[in-house]
Parts: C-alpha cells; structure tokens; sequence
C-alpha cells in the first residue's frame, strides 16, 4: 500500500472508515464479518483506521478493540470525541470535562494506552474553540492522545484551534459530489502541512454504483433523509451516475476507483477513509491506490459530477446547522 503523512507517521494513503460497522447504515455487522474484513484490510496494508465515541454510542470502539489488539503496534488509530450518545440520543457537547471522560473511556473499549489521532468530531459552539481544544491538548500532553484533529470545521475555527495546540488533520467530507473543502480548507491544509481526511469519499455508495433504489434501505438508514437521495433529486443523481458509471467503464476501472483516484489526485496530503462491510469492496477500494488512470478521465470526472451538477444538499437544514 502506497503511504501519506498524517502528522510524522506514514499511513496507508487510503485507511478504513469503520462506522457503518456499528453504525448508520443498517443493523451492525456480526462480529466474525467484521474481524474477516478488518483483518483482511491489514493483509492488503491498510492501517489507518477511523472510529469515534458516537459510533454506535461506543460499540464500534468496543469492537475495533477485541478484533485489533494483537496488531496494536501496526495500526494508527483515529477516534472521536465531543459527540456521543446520551441517553439513546445523539449529543453534540465539547466541554472539557466531557472531551476528557469521553477519552478515557474510548481508551479502555479500544484496549490501547493512547489513540493516535483524536478529533473533535463536532465544534460545540456554545464553548469557544480554544476550550475544547485546550483539553485535547492537556490529553496530548498527558500522552492519552498522539495528535489533535478537527472534524468538520472553517478555516477561522482552524486558525483559532492553531494558536491553542498544532493541528495535524482536519476531517471534512469530501468527493466528487461534495466539493466544500475545496471553497478554502484544502488549500489551507496544504499550506499549513496538515492532512485533510476525506470521509465518505464515495458519496455514501452512490459513487460506487451501490446505491440505485432508495427504498431498499433499512428504516434507519441515514441516508433516507439526506436531500440528494429523496425523491426531488434522485432522479436527476441518477443521470449523472449512469454517465460516471460509463466514463469509469472507458477508464478501465470501477465507479469507485476513479471516485478515489480523483481524490487521491486532489494533493499529497489528501486522505480518503472509505467505509465497506464488504470484502470484495475493500479490496476494489485498495486496487484504486495501484490503478493508473489517465488525467484526461479524472478531469471529465471532476466536471461531470460537482457541486454544480449534483441535485440536493449533503445534510438536512438541521444537520447543516451542526457543521461549522
């Protein structure tokens, strides 16, 4: 597996998302599925795996821990905090005290002394920025806590973040279809030498040509509400799919594979964490790394699927509010 930074430390230049292992998209995976595709990633050479507090309310923690521990000493580990679940529900809350208990107990379901890099999944903004990550930066120094990440957040919250301990990634949504680090983060990261972390870099499977028939998901599935994928705009998605699907057929590769190669395309220090339950899509996702596929295909996939083109926004008017 080819390598990128993140901080000092080379990691895989595409890791592992793991929360629709626990959470979101369905009931969890059963735990000998999971261990097979965990396992088998580290087989192909990933080893940047990605978690958080929410996922799951701690389950996929919990999980990532009893099937991960015996390769400890290869893996960099990625956690949340500052969004977890509180009484069933989802609770955006960055006081100090909360970043700190939420870390200690990620620590002891994760079965680790320290986790390598630790996000604030969420900027609460009824704490000032310098609040939250000054107890991420007290946990750093109590050698809890490798590195400090930003998890959907602007550029001011970044420069503020800065001056109150180094930043060394941002995580932002970020693919074919949404284009929002592109306004000025991802220049910014490039400049300032922090890794941007591109979660759901598969449009949560639609640039894969894994998701065509929206009643097919399960009643909980967070992808039901989202905008792009309700009836107002699916259609039209739909019509741009079919066009990537055939581009991809002319490069030689799957949907998904000139999705991340046009990401991996975007800089260095730009890091896709795709999440899958399947191995064969694990393995089509790491083959993406090894694919060369000519400019000229990643340029008609930039202009024929962007934030111009795609119907909808990526979250609902609450969620957006949420996102700084």
């Amino acid at each position: 597996m080819k390598s990128r930074l993140i901080g000092d430390v080379a990691v895989s230049s595409i890791g592992l998302g793991c929360m629709n292992l626990s959470h979101a998209y369905g009931p969890p995976t059963v735990e000998d599925q999971a261990k097979s595709l965990l396992h088998h990633a580290i087989d192909l050479g990933i080893n940047h795996f990605d978690t958080a507090t929410l996922y799951g309310f701690g389950e996929n923690e919990a999980l990532l821990g009893r099937l991960l521990k015996p390769f400890r000493s290869r893996l960099f580990l990625a956690s949340k905090c500052g969004m977890g679940g509180v009484d069933g529900k989802r609770v955006i809350d960055g006081r100090p005290e909360t970043i700190k208990a939420q870390c200690d107990a990620s620590l002891k379901r994760l079965q680790i002394d320290h986790i390598d890099l630790y996000y604030l999944h969420r900027w609460d903004k009824k704490i000032p920025i310098e609040e939250s990550v000054g107890a991420l930066s007290d946990l750093a120094s109590a050698g809890k806590i490798r590195y400090v990440g930003l998890s959907e957040v602007s550029v001011e919250t970044l420069q503020k973040a800065q001056k109150e301990h180094p930043i060394t990634a941002v995580q932002n949504e970020y693919s074919l279809w949404t284009r929002n680090p592109e306004i000025v983060m991802a220049s910014v990261c490039k400049e300032m030498g922090i890794a941007l972390v591109a979660f759901s870099p598969l449009g949560r499977a639609f640039l894969a040509n894994g998701l065509r028939d929206v009643d097919a998901l399960t009643e909980k599935d967070i992808r039901r509400p989202m905008p792009r994928f309700t009836e107002a705009h699916f259609a039209h998605n739909l019509s741009l799919l079919d066009q990537f699907v055939a581009l991809a057929d002319q490069a030689g590769c799957t949907p998904a594979q000139l999705a991340l190669a046009w990401l991996l395309a975007q800089g260095d220090h730009v890091l896709p964490i795709p999440g899958t339950t399947n191995l064969n899509h694990l393995t089509e996702n790491f083959v993406a790394t090894e694919k060369v596929i000519d400019a000229s295909f990643l340029q008609k996939a930039g202009e024929l699927i962007n934030q111009k083109t795609v119907s909808g926004d990526r979250y609902v008017a609450a969620a957006l509010a949420e996102v700084d």
